[in-house]
């Protein structure tokens, strides 16, 4: 059961609204976390402008296999439904890479490089080794795309952590446990 409101469309506040429109008119309805996201305009609204300038970070099936492998570490099943929809939809991720994502890798090796480095930013809160450093820069990333993996990491656990605190009913196809795939 959810533990903060969807807000309805007159409820929203006149600052999330055109934020919370566009996404709207894009997806083609309202997700109930985007819902209950706008109700903190500053938040709300800061989110969204990440969100936009990070989607032009390294490519869709990179970013989609970073959301599903952090996703799957913070145990966020509203965000792993999410990225397995657009994972399938939009970057056109293959069912077995999905599942390889959620496990922190990817058949292509770069992407495979770039998963299995931000599921180590996750797991050891960004203490990562010269080792994990050096293999992210060996696949071909840069400095500066290091950094968008990171940035990518913090802007999909701020959506995981929102979504495990308020527990929002799934709007999106559910997907299978972890400890069934």
């Amino acid at each position: 059961m959810p533990r903060t409101a969807a807000l309805k469309p007159e409820q929203v506040p006149a600052e999330s609204k055109p934020t919370l429109d566009t996404f709207t008119e894009n997806i083609g309805f309202t997700p109930n976390m985007m819902a209950a996201f706008a109700q903190s305009p500053i938040a709300f609204n800061a989110w969204a402008t990440l969100l936009g300038s990070l989607s032009k970070a390294l490519d869709v099936k990179t970013r989609d296999s970073i959301g599903l492998a952090v996703s799957e570490v913070n145990g966020c099943n509203y965000c792993l439904t999410v990225h397995s929809f657009t994972a399938e939809h939009l970057a056109k991720l293959p069912a077995d890479d999905i599942i390889l994502a959620r496990k922190g890798q990817a058949s292509d090796p770069k992407r495979n490089a770039a998963v299995q480095f931000a599921r180590k930013v996750i797991e050891t809160r960004g203490q990562v080794s010269d080792a994990d450093l050096k293999a992210v820069r060996d696949a071909g990333y840069t400095d500066a795309n290091i950094i968008e993996i990171i940035a990518l990491v913090a802007m999909y656990s701020l959506t995981n952590f929102f979504n495990n605190v308020f527990d929002h009913d799934k709007d999106f196809p559910v997907v299978a446990p972890a400890g069934s795939i």
